[in-house]
């Protein structure tokens, strides 16, 4: 906007210039010195008082030419001005001939240049990452740094991760993540507001304990977020922190390095092996008659055959199998041996035996 100011008051002292020099000369030199300054003063003046009217009828259009601007990359810049180079380099190869021809003109030549600057600017700025080159190499980030993604942050795992000294490396937090979470926390649907405050939460509690910095990159030209990120991370070499599965997957194609606190705490459970015992207890019913449904303490499902009549109180169980799934890890097992049950009508087994033996005996 300063520069705008400038550019406005610059015009005024030009529009005085133009005013005096068209002034006819009058016969001592130094009256039309005064004349021609007096106009350039009255044109700046003039120019400071429309100063404010000017700045609001441009000021939205100003504001959105300064986002567009600020958002271009390095890499589109170059590709855009080595594209103007090719351009006004033919075009003057073509001037030099079409100008034997009887119909040359200079309109000619400024159309034929428009063009060429059209299609050579426009195709070398789709392609910036090929005709990009020139552009100044970007500083490499350090040696481990790892990009964190938006549902990663929220999830908050990574804090206990970080505390225990397991993730090392820089932790950068790209601007369009913050901006995302930002806009989260602001949603008018309260769980999204949840979520949102969330991630803002657990960035507090992440850069208390060790350094974070923010990374301020951005490609307008990219529409999501995930394809900013698997952008940001090739560009410098850094590795990519996300629970996101399908987005690990892309960028995986893309080879990069793909790090999952979901995946570590999946493949840090404890195994279980086929004849082992447990404690669970049995919560719901599950999809067979008689199964039970049970967790254990990290999340882990167990189902129990034939379980439902230990429902509601800790079980004994053998494990049967393990299988490991997309959600997670899954046990099948059934009720040891020496668990008493419930008969249909609702009595313990184990008291059903006693009463029975209280009934041999007398």
């Amino acid at each position: 906007m300063l520069a705008v100011r400038f550019l406005i008051l610059a015009l005024g002292l030009l529009a005085g210039w133009v005013a005096g020099q068209a002034i006819p000369d009058a016969a001592e030199p130094s009256v039309t010195l005064v004349n021609t300054l007096s106009l350039m003063l009255a044109g700046l003046l003039l120019a400071v008082l429309l100063l404010p009217r000017v700045e609001r009828l441009f000021g939205r259009w100003l504001a959105r030419f300064e986002g567009w601007y600020a958002g271009l990359s390095p890499r589109t810049v170059a590709a855009a001005t080595l594209g103007l180079v090719v351009a006004l380099l033919l075009s003057v190869l073509l001037a030099n001939l079409l100008r034997g021809l009887p119909f040359y003109s200079w309109v000619i030549s400024l159309t034929v240049t428009l063009i060429l600057a059209v299609f050579f600017v426009g195709y070398m700025t789709q392609h910036a990452d090929t005709f990009g080159f020139l552009a100044a190499p970007q500083v490499r980030r350090k040696p481990g740094s790892k990009i964190l993604d938006s549902n990663v942050i929220i999830d908050g795992r990574i804090v206990e991760l970080s505390r225990t000294g397991f993730l090392e490396g820089e932790l950068v937090v790209p601007a369009f993540v913050l901006r995302e979470l930002q806009v989260l926390a602001d949603h008018a649907d309260a769980q999204k507001r949840t979520r949102g405050k969330r991630g803002l939460s657990v960035l507090e509690d992440l850069r208390e304990l060790r350094p974070l910095r923010v990374e301020d990159w951005d490609d307008p030209n990219l529409s999501t977020v995930d394809d900013k990120l698997i952008r940001l991370a090739r560009e410098t070499g850094s590795k990519l922190v996300t629970n996101d599965s399908n987005l690990s997957k892309i960028a995986k194609l893309h080879g990069l390095h793909v790090l999952s606190i979901h995946e570590a705490a999946v493949a840090l459970k404890p195994q279980l092996q086929a004849g082992e015992h447990l404690t669970v207890v049995i919560t719901k019913s599950g999809q067979q008659a008689g199964q039970g449904v049970g967790y254990l303490d990290d999340g882990t499902m167990v189902v129990v055959e034939d379980g439902l009549r230990f429902r509601n109180r800790p079980t004994r169980v053998q494990v049967v199998n393990n299988v490991q799934t997309n959600v997670g890890r899954m046990i099948f097992a059934r009720p040891d041996k020496d668990s008493p049950g419930k008969d249909p009508a609702g009595k313990d087994s184990a008291e059903k035996a006693g009463a029975e033996k209280d009934g041999d005996a007398a």
